[in-house]
C-alpha cells in the first residue's frame, strides 16, 4: 500500500502484530508514511493509531 491507494475516511483492513489479530482501522488522515485513525474491531477497538503502510493489507470494501 501507498499514500496514493488510501484516502480520508477508508476503511483498511490491518495486519496482525504483535500479540494483536487482523483488525479493521478507519483512516483520519494520509501522510506519506503512515496513516491516522481509529482501531474499529478487535481488542484495540476505539484505540487511535498510526500505523505504517506495511501494516495495510487492503482498503476494506464498503
Amino acid at each position: 500500500m501507498t499514500e496514493d491507494d488510501v484516502k480520508e475516511d477508508d476503511i483498511v483492513v490491518i495486519r496482525a502484530f504483535d500479540e494483536y489479530p487482523e483488525h479493521l482501522f478507519r483512516v483520519s488522515e494520509v501522510f506519506e508514511d503512515l496513516v491516522t485513525g481509529y482501531s474499529i474491531t478487535g481488542p484495540l477497538n476505539g484505540v487511535y493509531g498510526e500505523p505504517a503502510f506495511d501494516l495495510i493489507l487492503k482498503v476494506y470494501p464498503v
